[in-house]
């Protein structure tokens, strides 16, 4: 990011470490989004932009998340009257992360066209790499892995090219979670371990998590428990250590989902509950069916099939206004007490 950003007249901050960079951020954030918001003139727009951009953390930290869509929409708007192509296409990347956090996913698809479209006009190779990274997340949770695949490939070699090599982790681990939807186990591990080495090997402890969380995921449908169970833990301490909301509530929502293969339903109902706690106002109705479909089925495992079906109708809800894929399946887990 630094080797393209917009020139500034003034040096960074430095911050002693990682927590008192976090610390500094989520302190200042209504400051910094107020700021971005305030900024208006071509030279100024681009450093708003820029500023957006360095501070994607806070798009998923929860309690700064509709503020940070809400500066993203301010400077999307901006740059398109200002006619200024790589301010918009910068942009709508920040605005399709909103998104994809609050399980928008059509409206971040859009986004993310069009600022692949606005990058190849010209020539910027921020959106250039990480709109096909974002096309194949979106894809991932659409259940289109073909089309996934090859975003990420894009991606993968879009980052390469640039020389950045955490978002090429990035596009790896996400990469690893097609393959995953694939039934392809064993590149998935793999793919998840090469963008782990490289965040690693840079430092990067909070992505590096991410790289974990893909990891177990892997593991878990490897039917390695144990060992997903150890990454997954060790994601979530960096999550809540970062003040990541959002992967906070979802890496506990995937400790239930091992639980529940590794035939421990209790469990896994106690850590479902505890992600909907976490995860309440943040992540979408999405990400919420999902959860409520595990709880559901480790209370039916636990002999309370009343409870069970509560749950599964509330995401049978969900699933159907969203017109998500994930229809069927909760369906059928209906199917004895659904009307013929």
């Amino acid at each position: 990011m630094a080797d393209h950003r917009e020139p500034t007249q003034y040096s960074g901050l430095t911050f002693a470490d990682r927590h008192s960079a976090q610390d500094w951020l989520y302190t200042e954030a209504n400051s910094l989004l107020a700021c971005v918001r305030q900024s208006s003139g071509p030279g100024a727009v681009r450093r708003a932009v820029d500023l957006l951009w360095a501070t994607k953390d806070l798009a998923e930290s929860g309690a700064n998340s509709k503020q940070y869509e809400a500066a993203a929409i301010t400077m999307r708007d901006l740059a398109r009257s200002s006619d200024d192509a790589r301010a918009e296409g910068r942009a709508l990347i920040t605005l399709t992360n909103a998104r994809l956090v609050a399980g928008r996913f059509d409206q971040a698809e859009r986004d993310a066209q069009r600022a692949m479209r606005l990058a190849r006009a010209v020539d910027d190779p921020l959106p250039s790499c990480w709109a096909p990274n974002d096309l194949g997340i979106i894809a991932l949770y659409q259940n289109r892995h073909a089309e996934g695949e090859a975003y990420l490939e894009q991606a993968i070699a879009n980052f390469r090219a640039d020389g950045n090599r955490p978002g090429e982790a990035s596009a790896l681990c996400n990469l690893s979670r097609i393959h995953l939807a694939m039934g392809n186990t064993t590149s998935a591990v793999a793919l998840a371990q090469q963008g782990i080495d490289i965040y690693d090997e840079l430092g990067h402890a909070l992505r590096g998590a991410n790289g974990r969380y893909a990891l177990g995921l892997a593991l878990t449908q490897s039917g390695r428990f144990a060992d997903a169970t150890e990454q997954l833990h060790n994601a979530l301490a960096v999550f809540r250590d970062s003040r990541q909301r959002l992967w906070e509530g979802m890496a506990t929502f995937r400790l239930a989902e091992v639980d529940l293969a590794a035939g421990l339903p209790a469990q896994a109902a106690t850590k479902a509950e505890q992600a909907l706690a976490v995860l309440r106002g943040i992540g979408g109705e999405w990400r919420r069916g999902n959860v409520l479909t595990v709880l559901g089925q480790a209370l039916k495992d636990i002999g309370q099939p009343g409870r069970a079906q509560v749950c599964w109708r509330e995401a049978l809800d969900i699933y159907e206004t969203l017109g998500s894929a994930e229809v069927e399946a909760v369906r059928k887990l209906l199917a004895p007490t659904l009307p013929a």
